[in-house]
């Protein structure tokens, strides 16, 4: 019976193996760039995760406090997960072309490589799909996560061997560099785990010194609140007046302390052509063509029109006029008074506001010029 039970564990051992080694084809198909798996087990920075919340440095992201016996132990998301498929898709789009980030027009503003192109949550959720269909097809139960569950992705993601834990916080892999996509699916199938990567940042921090804000207040450490992608995308109030001109030209997001990250030098252009800086011939208009003052003329539904399947969109125009106003404020000119006059009466305070504040930072640079000369 020892013998029969030894032979039936080792065809399971082969099965399980032979499930992966399809899987992992099959997500490259599908246009990832890593397929990898870990253990389905706790996650071992939890504590430091729940430390990180109690010191309050989420801000106001709520939704991060959710959920916390889930991000602790997985199989209270799938009860019967053994296994946790990490993904990865590079969208890194290179350094070349008239993008919002890329020009080095300050009247244009930057926006994070990330959101050049598509929402990444419905691209990466439609191969997720094809994915489940192919795993549920070999016998097994999941649930899929792009950024939307109670589930500390970085740690199963360096569990698995995507990359490593960056003094940044981001996760890089040694081919990818830093540019690239997470997602999750926890399945009931137990298949052969890799090995973790070994951590390469080795004495290195510059991503540390590259932070506008100072956010990364120790390696590994990160105060959201003072995060420049935080202050841009997941703030809904107003942004703090200290902070305010540590900003820049930044309008959406922030990629400093990725651009800093000496890895990144082997990244290679993405082949997903959703993540190409988006253009006239794919959205019938280009953010290219916008100067920042340019952007407070929208109205909603021309906001929604120029932001449809952005991952811009998520942040509404009154977030997004409140960040260019911000810009306007520390690279405006005179030239983008009339603009900024009109959206001081807006509608919407949090607009309002920031565009009261850029009109006086430009008048008051405007004053400083006179009296120099």
């Amino acid at each position: 019976m020892i013998a029969t039970a030894k032979i039936d564990n080792q065809a399971s051992l082969a099965a399980s193996a032979d499930v992966k080694t399809h899987l992992v084809d099959f997500a490259r198909k599908l246009g990832f760039d890593s397929c990898r798996v870990a253990a389905c087990s706790p996650p071992p920075h939890a504590d430091k995760f729940d430390d990180w919340l109690s010191a309050g440095a989420h801000g106001e992201m709520e939704y991060m406090a959710r959920g916390e016996e889930k991000r602790h132990d997985p199989q209270k998301i799938l009860p019967g997960a053994k296994s946790v498929v990490v993904l990865a898709l590079n969208y890194f789009q290179g350094n070349a072309g008239e993008t919002p980030a890329a020009t080095k027009d300050p009247s244009r503003g930057k926006i994070a490589r990330y959101a050049w192109g598509d929402d990444y949550h419905e691209v990466i959720a439609a191969k997720l799909d094809k994915i489940d269909i192919f795993l549920r097809e070999c016998g097994g139960q999941q649930k899929c996560y792009v950024d939307t569950g109670p589930i500390l992705e970085r740690d199963h993601a360096a569990q698995a061997g995507i990359g490593w834990h960056g003094k940044s916080t981001m996760l890089i892999d040694e081919k990818l560099g830093t540019w690239f996509f997470l997602a999750e699916i926890l399945s009931t199938l137990e298949l052969p785990a890799d090995e973790p990567a070994r951590d390469r940042c080795g004495t290195c921090e510059r991503c540390i010194t590259a932070c506008p804000t100072g956010a990364i207040t120790a390696p590994h450490k990160l105060d959201a609140r003072r995060c420049i992608s935080y202050l841009t995308i997941e703030l809904k109030s107003s942004i703090p007046l200290e902070l305010r001109p540590l900003i820049g030209d930044r309008i959406f997001g922030c990629d400093d302390c990725l651009d800093a990250c000496p890895w990144n030098r082997f990244a290679q252009v993405s082949h997903e052509s959703a993540f190409a800086a988006r253009s006239p011939s794919r959205t019938g208009i280009s953010t290219t063509a916008f100067s920042l003052r340019d952007y407070l003329t929208l109205n909603q539904t021309e906001f929604r029109n120029l932001f449809r399947n952005s991952p811009i969109k998520r942040i509404k125009r009154r977030g997004f006029l409140r960040n260019v106003c911000v810009a306007l404020g520390n690279v405006g000119t005179s030239e983008d008074l009339p603009a900024l006059r009109e959206a001081a009466l807006d509608s919407e305070p949090l607009i309002a506001e920031h565009a009261a504040w850029a009109i006086e930072q430009i008048l008051e640079r405007a004053n400083s010029e006179k009296r120099i000369r």
